[in-house]
């Protein structure tokens, strides 16, 4: 026979707070399936993303309040899950939360961080997809391997759908799939808008979590049709740390800021923050300089995702169709998965900040 009730595990519940979101898990259900023997209480955290950098300290205070709350002599076991939250409806069927990176100018590594936060996010268990939006410049055929790979299309409800090639566990698509890599791209602003709404309508993406896009360079044609057409969730910044790329990273945050788009910056990412040796691995060389992504995000009030050091590594493996953090127990992969929780948690709160603190779960 139970010693204790529902009401009492909840009540012991309620004593513990969501930490980004400020109130408790039981006011934002987020605690399911609770179920009560002699003395094993069993129940599910609910969190907003499995990417959750929180994850272990929510689930010790749900563990504390329990043996404070309602017993000491209680085991407890506690099934840690996620749906993913979102606000509104993307614009694509199925898609949960649309992802901007962008960057003020090019060489900066936007892509080499739109394609490690994209498996970043993917590695936590989330259902991923990354767009490759830079019409002129794709790079992400290149960065999985994918040269000469084609798109399949096939029939989905009486409409010709592309089916976005898979790999590492994410759906990709870029226009490099579809043109000539030795050829260039001479197309004008209208053309060049109609080929990236393809990308996000005519193909079958299923369900996603997170939908990763890859911007060019700058603040054109491209980011306007994405702002203004599918309701993004938040943009990612990146920047290196020189003035100059400082300066033009503010201009893009400018751009996202405009009445007229107004999407929440998720957080700042400096690339090629230092260099560290590898005959001196505790040693760090901040050759372009340091703390400027820091303070342009503080100056911006959005979060500060992280340090991204200057390692060969890096380019290296995304010339070789395999990125970096797919190297399990690197510091350099441990760097992009760190930041890719953090961009999640962002998105986790966006979402709840933009409906008034009510969560809302697709199932």
């Amino acid at each position: 026979m139970s010693t204790f009730t529902q009401e009492q595990v909840l009540q012991a519940l309620s004593n513990v707070e969501e930490p980004d979101l400020k109130k408790d898990l039981v006011t934002l259900n987020m605690i399911q399936n609770i179920h009560i023997d002699g003395n094993n209480i069993s129940f599910s955290v609910i969190l907003t993303t499995p990417a959750c950098p929180l994850k272990a300290m929510i689930e010790n205070a749900c563990r504390n309040a329990i043996m404070y709350f309602v017993s000491k002599d209680a085991v407890v076991h506690i099934d840690m899950t996620s749906k993913v939250t979102t606000q509104k409806n993307t614009g694509v069927p199925g898609v949960k939360n649309i992802i901007a990176v962008a960057s003020g100018k090019g060489g900066v590594g936007k892509s080499t961080v739109a394609v490690n936060l994209a498996l970043g996010l993917a590695r936590t268990g989330a259902k991923v997809g990354l767009i490759d939006a830079d019409i002129y410049g794709p790079s992400i055929p290149i960065m999985f391997g994918l040269e000469g790979t084609r798109p399949m299309a096939r029939e989905v409800d009486g409409k010709t759908r592309i089916e976005p090639i898979e790999k590492y566990g994410i759906k990709l698509l870029s226009i490099g799939f579809f043109t000539d890599p030795n050829q260039p791209v001479p197309w004008r602003g209208p053309m060049v808008s109609t080929a990236v709404k393809q990308l996000f309508n005519d193909a079958d993406w299923g369900e996603l979590d997170y939908l990763v896009v890859d911007l060019p360079p700058g603040t054109g044609d491209i980011h306007i049709t994405v702002t203004q057409t599918f309701p993004v969730t938040g943009a990612v910044i990146v920047t290196t740390p020189q003035n100059v790329a400082l300066a033009d990273a503010k201009k893009g945050i400018g751009m996202f800021m405009m009445n007229a788009i107004n999407v929440p910056i998720l957080g700042v990412v400096e690339n090629m923050s230092y260099f560290t040796p590898a005959e001196l691995p505790d040693n760090k060389y901040y050759i372009f300089g340091q703390g400027g992504g820091s303070k342009l995000a503080e100056s911006i009030k959005a979060p500060f995702l992280g340090e991204i050091p200057l390692v060969k590594s890096i380019s290296e493996s995304g010339d070789a169709g395999k990125p970096v953090v797919l190297q399990e127990g690197s510091i350099m992969a441990g760097a992009f998965i760190e930041m890719a929780q953090k961009v999640a948690q962002q998105v986790a709160i966006c979402n709840a900040n933009a409906i008034n603190g009510a969560i809302v779960v697709n199932n």
